[in-house]
């Protein structure tokens, strides 16, 4: 059975950081290309930061790039953001996922595996 589960969300102030982290059992990240998902009350599911399976190509949307970065550890088989210089804005519940990511476009297209999200607030 596969397992995906995200931490590290919590409560910071603008102008912080944070790093989440997202966890499998079941599968191995370094097959899939994977992501990273936030959404908020009433809006969709927006691509945050996107890998390839191979860990070659990157994608970053536009309002986080150059805050955010990406990474994944094979071997404790664990992916990562990093986010940091936070805004109000980015307050969201965070999304781990694998397979079904377009890693280019880092949007879901038919993702195979999701985790059960992770609240970031930042305040003002």
């Amino acid at each position: 059975q596969v397992q995906v589960m995200e931490s590290g969300g919590g409560l910071v102030q603008a102008g912080g950081s944070l790093t989440l982290a997202c966890t499998a059992s079941g599968l191995k990240f370094g097959t899939y290309n994977v992501g990273w998902f936030r959404q908020t009350p009433g809006k969709e599911r927006e691509g945050v930061s996107c890998l390839s399976w191979g860990g070659s190509s990157t994608a970053y949307s536009d309002s986080v790039k150059g805050r955010f970065t990406i990474s994944r550890d094979n071997a404790r088989n664990t992916l990562y953001l990093q986010m940091n210089s936070l805004k109000v804005e980015d307050t969201a519940t965070y999304y781990c996922a694998a397979g079904g990511v377009n890693h280019v476009a880092c949007r879901p297209e038919g993702v195979r595996y999701w985790g059960q999200g992770t609240q970031v607030t930042v305040s003002s």
